[in-house]
């Protein structure tokens, strides 16, 4: 095979479709392909993963480090019915020696695809109890350690009398399999050795260009330069496939060779309907760099197939000053080949940028995006993403003259017409249509109707038109309605004036909607707590807007309030409301709502005291700080809850709570209630709390009486207590520091003291913090 410079592909795909389902297809969509690596992505079809990574203009499936396994695959599926051929070069270098790559296909109708185990099964044939790839069909793999080649980790079958054993530097290509089953050993060569499975010594070479410390070999003159030609050509004599394995090596500075690996070896497996291709490498406990780049893949049966046909295209009409669309290439092609579909158009300016294209195969069986657009003095083609479809907008002078191109048309299996003319007349278009009505302004580009209600729509301009195409939501209505329709389901319309040439001007975009009304409620019952005054209604109709729409009530009498008039109802009793666009004619469903006037108004009101004693002023003996307050409601109305707010913070729901402020202070105690209705109020009265302590001291005391035993101050509000009682020599006869105590009892030592006046000291502090200090004379009694 003699090198081509242009054709150069990289070993190892794995065909990992992980995840994507097959779409049943006809023809190869999107073949031939041609993928070089050679910048920052790729193209959408070129999926790629593990440690696969772009790197310096090509694609790294493994560093040299152990371990690695790295993917990549073609999300094209292709006819098995005509083979496929692929090129790529490859990189393997720079390690010690581990473990290869391998190329593959499998069914595209495969969902959920996952590859095989690495290793030594370079991700094709099951390990051990890891499955093989999924749906697979053909493996080949370049194996520079040796365990592709032989029956270890469960593959099955390997070079014969040596099943067992290591064959470093081969090519062996494993048959079908799914799951733990199949990749069977079918054929192997040891490109670096002689025997029956070696090469002739003259043809020898190793897989890897260099081990390690060495760099990848880019230049076909450099000893260690590697570049794999695939072909699967369909076997005439029986199912399967002819298989074909070349490559170009260089041993020797300047002397680039190709040699034949397998030449048209039988491959006797039927195949799927349709395939996809892919590769992949990995490393284990030794290593190399695996890369790949200026990947081709198309169909192998080149001479099985024939070019499409396209026929000379004159005198088309279009119409100036607007974009004119054209399906022409449904009954002016000819697509000859099996399953094959019209992938696209191109155009061109000549015949010879058409033949210019011929040798180089990326180009002539692509469609290229700068073939799809052809920029002109008289205007612009454009041709559809896919398909036959094209447009041409001239320019606005080029009016009632030719403008003549060449297109050809490329199908499914990228094979490319010989190219043809195509001759445009371009004719002057009518003047400006517009669609009006008497519902609306000529500027309006909506109209808004209650679902029923219709309009008369009329096409409009400044010249006679001689027919009309009505569209609604961009489908024809009809051949020929005229110059109006009568227009009532919601949707966008528009119409096409043509004049005597044909060439139609395309009116505006009316739309017709049918709005909705709002969820809107009103509360019902709606309360009026004041007896005599009406209630503003307005206020309990959510999202009110009396900008956007019309309110309404009516009462059982037959009184009907709209809008403003809905501020003020006075009246009890069942109302209907219903509301509507103000600028519509059509009202909402009624809703049944009750309105109530309260007959007596909700008064709050309340009183205090100390509990069960009465007090309530200072007059009275005062309300201390941590004496129990119990407030009452004296509220009339009909009150059925009660929120007190003690203003120190507390509340209370009670309708006669206890309350301790604990605090001196002026506190404002809110009362608020509330009737069945919802109806409230609230008081408020104000309650100082001035007194944190009370201290009264006995005249006298009587020890020797059943009653009255005991001197001791009386008080209220005292956490600490220190009484001394003298005598009227200034003899301390009692002391306590206890302020639970009882008091003296008159006695010392157990002896009671004589009648007659005694002195007291008492120091105090009060809950909040006052300290007391007091002294006093009091009397002994016998």
């Amino acid at each position: 095979m003699a090198y081509n410079p242009k054709i150069n592909y990289s070993i190892f795909f794995i065909l990992l479709i992980a995840n994507c389902f097959a779409i049943k297809t006809y023809g190869q969509i999107g073949f031939p392909y041609c993928e070089t690596f050679d910048g920052g992505s790729t193209q959408s079809s070129t999926v790629f993963g593990g440690s696969a990574v772009l790197n310096s203009g090509v694609l790294r499936l493994t560093s040299n480090q152990n371990d690695q396994s790295g993917f990549v695959y073609i999300d094209m599926p292709f006819s098995s019915t005509f083979g496929i051929k692929a090129s790529f070069e490859y990189f393997c270098y720079g390690g010690t020696g581990a473990d290869g790559l391998t190329a593959f296909l499998f069914d595209a109708a495969i969902a959920n695809f996952s590859p095989g185990g690495f290793g030594g099964s370079l991700g094709y044939a099951r390990r051990d109890s890891e499955a093989g790839l999924s749906g697979a069909y053909l493996g080949i793999g370049f194996d520079t350690f040796g365990n592709f080649g032989n029956n270890t980790q469960g593959k099955i079958g390997g070079f014969p009398g040596n099943e067992g054993g290591f064959h470093p530097n081969s090519i062996v290509v494993r048959g079908p399999g799914q799951g733990i089953s199949g990749y069977q050993y079918i054929v192997g060569k040891k490109v670096n050795e002689g025997g029956i499975f070696g090469l002739p010594e003259t043809q020898r070479f190793s897989l890897s260009s260099g081990g390690q410390g060495t760099n990848r070999i880019v230049n076909p003159q450099i000893p260690g330069y590697r570049q794999v030609f695939l072909n699967l050509e369909p076997n005439p004599n029986d199912v399967g496939y002819l298989l074909t394995v070349e490559m170009l090596v260089t041993t020797e500075a300047g002397n680039p060779r190709s040699v034949t690996i397998f030449n048209q070896e039988p491959y006797p497996f039927e195949a799927p309907e349709e395939l996809k291709i892919g590769f992949a490498a990995s490393t284990g406990g030794e290593n190399n760099f695996h890369e790949i780049r200026n990947v081709i893949v198309e169909v192998s049966n080149q001479e099985g197939l024939t070019n499409p046909e396209g026929v000379d295209i004159d005198d088309i009409a279009s119409c100036a000053g607007q974009e004119n669309t054209f399906d022409l290439f449904n009954s002016n092609i000819i697509l000859p080949n099996e399953n094959s579909n019209l992938r696209c158009v191109q155009f061109y300016e000549t015949i010879e940028e058409i033949q210019a294209e011929e040798e180089d195969v990326c180009s002539q069986g692509s469609c290229r995006a700068e073939n799809r657009e052809l920029i002109l003095a008289e205007g612009v083609f454009r041709s559809d993403q896919s398909g036959g479809g094209f447009t041409f907008f001239p320019n606005p002078e080029f009016v009632n003259e030719y403008v003549e191109v060449f297109y050809t048309i490329t199908d499914s299996y990228g094979k490319r017409s010989l190219g043809n003319k195509l001759r445009l007349l371009v004719q002057e278009s009518p003047s400006p249509v517009r669609i009006e009505s008497e519902n609306f302004s000529p500027s309006q580009d909506e109209i808004r109707l209650c679902e029923g209600q219709t309009v008369n729509f009329k096409a409009l301009g400044d010249e006679t038109y001689n027919r009309f195409e009505w569209f609604f939501n961009n489908e024809l209505i009809a051949d020929d309605l005229g110059g109006s329709i009568e227009a009532s389901t919601p949707g966008e319309y528009k119409v096409l004036a043509f004049n005597g040439k044909n060439c139609p001007a395309e009116s505006n975009i009316v739309s017709i909607v049918n709005p909705d009304l709002p969820e809107l409620e009103i509360d019902s019952p709606v309360v009026g707590c004041l007896p005599g005054e009406g209630v503003d209604l307005r206020i309990f109709i959510t999202d009110y807007n009396e900008d956007l729409f019309d309110y309404e009530i009516k009462s059982q009498e037959g009184v009907q309030l709209t809008n403003e008039e809905l501020s003020q109802v006075s009246n009890s009793g069942e109302y209907l409301f219903r509301f509507k666009h103000k600028d519509l004619t059509c009202w909402s469903e009624e809703i049944v709502f009750q309105v109530i006037i309260v007959d007596e108004p909700v008064v709050s009101s309340f009183d205090y005291e100390v509990d069960g004693t009465g007090i309530k002023t200072d007059e009275q003996g005062g309300i201390f700080i941590d004496d129990p307050i119990r407030f009452t409601s004296e509220s009339t109305g009909g009150a059925v809850s009660w929120f007190w707010d003690f203003g120190d913070g507390s509340t209370s729901i009670e309708e006669t709570p206890i309350h301790v402020f604990g605090q001196k202070g002026d506190f404002e105690v809110a009362l608020t209630i509330m009737n069945e209705l919802g109806c409230e109020d609230t008081f408020i009265k104000e309650l100082s709390l001035t007194q944190s302590f009370r201290v009264m001291y006995p005249t006298g005391f009587t020890p020797t009486q059943t009653e009255n035993q005991f001197f001791k101050p009386k008080f209220k509000g005292i956490i600490t207590m220190e009484l001394s009682i003298f005598n009227l020599w200034g003899n301390l006869v009692f002391q306590t520091s206890d302020v639970n105590s009882e008091g003296w009892d008159g006695q010392v030592n157990g002896e009671l003291m004589p009648g007659g006046s005694y002195v007291y000291k008492v120091k105090m502090e009060s809950i909040d913090g006052d300290l007391i200090e007091e002294s006093g004379r009091f009397l002994l009694i016998r």
